[in-house]
């Protein structure tokens, strides 16, 4: 068998090609046949990558937002679900010349989980700080692990 070097070309990006084929779609069509909320607005294909770790007292869960402001960013806690939402404008102004080459990732997000009954919704909290949003995620005082000593006999 023989390796041969990723070049990083030919990548499949479903949410593009979902996004790709409504324009078709519309454009063939003439208008819209259905809102497509959940593809990527304001030409960003952005979803930020989330750290989910369970500790022994809560669960943490860290998110980069880089080149965002406090201000941008929104995190609810309705029932069991958590939901982080927010935008990062995009920077770039055209003024004379061309941009080469634009590659970050801008516009809406949303990011929704599912908490687990374990987790006391009430003392939920978030900070934001250098780019990361870190969420903490108490557990309830009486679904906190036990260590059990197992006696061999």
């Amino acid at each position: 068998m023989a390796l041969i070097k990723w070049s990083g070309q030919n990548v499949w990006e479903p949410f593009r090609e979902l996004g790709q084929l409504q324009e078709e779609i519309n454009r063939v069509f003439g208008r819209s046949l259905a809102p497509v909320e959940w593809l990527p607005k304001n030409g960003g294909e952005w979803v930020p990558k989330v750290d989910i770790v369970e500790e022994k007292d809560r669960i943490l869960v860290r998110t980069d937002l880089p080149g965002m402001k406090q201000e941008d960013i929104s995190v609810e806690v309705e029932g069991d679900l958590l939901t982080m939402t927010g935008e990062r404008k995009h920077e770039y102004e055209k003024k004379e010349g061309q941009a080469f080459r634009i590659e970050r990732s801008y516009g809406t997000f949303m990011r929704s989980f599912t908490l687990p009954s374990t987790v006391d919704a009430t003392k939920v909290n978030a900070a934001y700080k250098n780019g990361v949003l870190e969420i903490s995620l108490p557990k309830r005082e009486g679904t906190k692990a036990k260590h059990i000593t197992v006696d061999v006999k």
